[in-house]
């Protein structure tokens, strides 16, 4: 995509949706970190019904520590490799403590010391809750990032400084939720909906996929 193209690609993006917001429930910057470590390999949605009833009860390091790895596992037993999970929430709740007197750090390098926060972790923590124009790569943005030609890459932190490079300065703080979003209800993996894409005229994807056939024989009407 050429600049202008990419420019108007975020332009639709702010006019249809201006403050666009991740799905994740958490009630402080702790219990959004630990939403996102829980999130690897598992739905928004499935770790939202795990994690309503565990923040209430722990919405700190220090109570988080209290429960235990056990006591974490029973909150967490629905989302997948919750045992795993449950060490590295305990794990990186003692950092916590001790590296940083309870608090969640504000930077990448800090945040990725932490027991189960990769890159992307981190990257989505200082998006969502500091404020920085962070980029984190899932599967989602890699996919999109390569079927658009907004960002192509053969792995996520190509696709991410490729991202950076291409996403106007004005779109950089929305671009990850703009990008997530579209891939996950619009542009999805298996049968993109290019019938109802905002960008369908200026995406790269050749074998664009039509509308599905209505029950009377006819097509969907257009968007």
């Amino acid at each position: 995509m050429t600049p202008d193209e990419i420019e108007e690609v975020f332009r639709r993006f702010h006019a249809a949706n201006p403050e666009p917001k991740g799905e994740l429930e958490y009630v402080n910057v702790f219990t959004l970190l630990v939403a996102v470590v829980l999130s690897a390999q598992a739905t928004d949605t499935g770790v939202n019904k795990a994690t309503r009833a565990l923040f209430k009860v722990a919405d700190t390091p220090q109570k988080m520590l209290k429960l235990g790895v056990e006591g974490v596992s029973q909150y967490i037993k629905t989302i997948g490799l919750y045992n795993a999970k449950a060490r590295n929430v305990i794990a990186l709740s003692e950092l916590l403590i001790k590296n940083h007197n309870g608090e969640v750090p504000s930077t990448r390098e800090e945040l990725q010391a932490l027991p189960g926060v990769g890159r992307k972790t981190a990257n989505v923590v200082l998006n969502i809750f500091f404020g920085q124009p962070t980029i984190a790569v899932d599967t989602h943005l890699f996919r999109v990032g390569n079927r658009t030609g907004l960002a192509p890459g053969k792995d996520v932190l190509t696709v991410e400084l490729a991202l950076e490079k291409a996403v106007p300065e004005w779109a950089l703080l929305h671009a990850h939720h703009w990008l997530i979003l579209h891939g996950r209800y619009v542009c999805k993996a298996r049968t993109p909906e290019c019938w109802r894409c905002l960008i369908e005229d200026i995406c790269l994807f050749k074998p664009k996929t039509p509308p599905p056939a209505q029950k009377g024989g006819g097509l969907a009407p257009p968007r």
